[in-house]
């Protein structure tokens, strides 16, 4: 079989088991519903009357207005986090690189506990998630500000100074979380709860912005997959293949930063995604971004619903917040690319 079409059948593949991994996360539950009354209830929502109910209201309602917006968040949380986590390592052309890294998502976290501790959302008018989302752009901001010099920026000063301002956004949100720890309230753990990640306040309206966002924003960074290549091959090779870089790297960053903060805004800070399915895709796939990029949206979208279902399972019928999962999950794997990488002479 000839590459392209081993490409081609891994994507209809995943597509498939994105979808299977929904209906999955929907069929189970401290209620199970039966995968067969799963579709007639979506089916009967997508087209009314072509089904006959023989379900009860409440069943309807875990499907619909519980399970399934939460399984469909995953899917675009997952897959924007592996997106971006591709892009950036190409921006900065280090395989370490994650969402984290920037400190797209200690800035909304600063946000969202802003809003949780201090009340602040009832006095400005944001809600939390507009405030998540207000927090990472005026990260972005700030750590592309700290990363010029002479009009130039390098990708290790984007990254250093990225990493410097985490480590400070990071005390300051610590810092508001003990502040509100106090007898009587729950702002701390409601605070803590946002900060592991969780999906379970998913809600229909919420997924149009984010799945939106996601899909033109990989579309977007598909359509400029050759000027990616050029950049992971180095600042000589880009300018030599007519890469505008110092431009094509502001938009990438604020194209990504963009993404981070839609979606985090919404699930809280969820680790690791970003850092480890773009590994796991260019071992499958190789490096042509023309190939990695929706792969990687694939992959992160099903990885995420998994992990959203053992957080629900595990420790039923309390649960695990989704961070929690995929830092279990995360830490070793990073632990093994590290290791594999000394192996290979990559790290000293």
């Amino acid at each position: 079989m000839s590459y392209p079409s081993r490409f081609w059948l891994l994507v209809i593949g995943l597509s498939l088991v994105t979808i299977a991994s929904v209906v999955l996360a929907v069929v189970i539950g401290p209620v199970a519903i039966p995968y067969d009354m799963v579709v007639r209830i979506v089916l009967s929502k997508i087209a009314p009357g072509i089904m006959s109910v023989d379900w009860t209201p409440v069943q309807e309602q875990i499907v619909w207005v519980f399970r399934l917006p939460r399984a469909l968040l995953a899917v675009v949380v997952g897959a924007a986090l592996s997106v971006s986590g591709t892009a950036l390592q190409a921006l900065v052309r280090n395989p370490l690189a994650d969402p984290y890294t920037f400190g797209i998502s200690n800035g909304a976290s600063v946000g969202a506990v802003l809003v949780i501790t201090l009340g602040a959302g009832a006095a400005t008018g944001f809600s939390l998630s507009g405030a998540a989302f207000i927090g990472a752009l005026i990260t972005m901001v700030i750590v592309y500000g700290i990363a010029q010099q002479g009009g130039q920026v390098s990708p290790g000063r984007l990254i250093l100074a990225g990493v410097a301002i985490s480590y400070a956004l990071s005390a300051i949100t610590t810092y508001l979380v003990l502040r509100a720890s106090s007898p009587g309230t729950n702002s701390a753990a409601v605070a803590l709860s946002w900060l592991a990640g969780t999906l379970g306040a998913a809600k229909w309206e919420q997924l149009g912005i984010p799945g939106f966002t996601v899909l033109a924003a990989t579309l977007l960074l598909m359509l400029q997959a050759r000027q990616l290549n050029a950049l992971l091959a180095g600042d000589e090779t880009a300018v030599s293949l007519g890469v505008s870089v110092q431009r094509f790297r502001l938009q990438l960053f604020v194209l990504t930063s963009l993404l981070i903060g839609t979606v985090v805004a919404i699930s809280g800070a969820i680790g690791f995604v970003g850092l480890m399915i773009p590994h796991l895709v260019r071992f499958l796939v190789g490096a042509d971004h023309r190939r990695v990029l929706p792969i990687a949206a694939l992959l992160g979208a099903v990885y995420l619903v998994l992990v959203d279902i053992i957080g629900r399972t595990i420790i039923a019928p309390s649960e695990l917040p989704v961070g929690i999962v995929t830092a279990a999950v995360g830490g070793p794997f990073f632990l093994w690319m590290l290791w594999q990488r000394r192996l290979t002479g990559g790290v000293r």
